[in-house]
């Protein structure tokens, strides 16, 4: 039997959508609960809107999570995000012991995961989730690329 990810990747769409629609770089997470089929949280890109440079999709849906469960560790629980997690994110997704990370877009340029410093392979990890690339990639792909193209005309570029 194989797994079907794309529902909670489309929630994380639609949180990439809300991203964009505030001029946010459009990028989705949402964190489940396997066990239940929860969604535990959900969040968008907010760094211009909270004046935070942290605010990473990944980052605040981590930071809802621990909250609303009361610990640090998410251990068990799953992340989808739209695009391939950054360093700061993959980092956090280690702290946090997530599960599993399921991400759409591959991101050659700041990827982090199996692009760039490839962070779960380094010595200094300390917790590797299994990871499931390309899942809705194209859309994922397709909504960051309208996103830029549109500012790039907006900004005569």
């Amino acid at each position: 039997m194989t797994e079907d990810f794309e529902p909670f990747m489309r929630v994380a769409l639609k949180a990439a959508q809300a991203a964009a629609e505030a001029g946010e770089v459009p990028v989705g997470a949402v964190i489940v609960d396997p066990a239940s089929g929860e969604i535990v949280a959900q969040a968008g890109n907010a760094p211009i809107q909270d004046h935070d440079p942290t605010a990473h999709a990944e980052i605040r849906a981590i930071r809802q999570t621990a909250a609303a469960r009361g610990n640090y560790r998410l251990t068990g629980l799953d992340l989808y995000v739209t695009l391939e997690p950054c360093a700061m994110c993959a980092g956090a997704i280690s702290f946090a012991r997530l599960g599993r990370v399921i991400y759409g877009a591959a991101d050659k340029k700041g990827g982090a995961i199996e692009h760039g410093p490839r962070f779960f392979e380094q010595k200094t990890c300390h917790w590797r989730p299994e990871v499931v690339s390309g899942v809705l990639a194209a859309e994922s792909s397709n909504l960051l690329k309208d996103f830029f193209k549109a500012r790039r005309t907006r900004d005569g570029l």
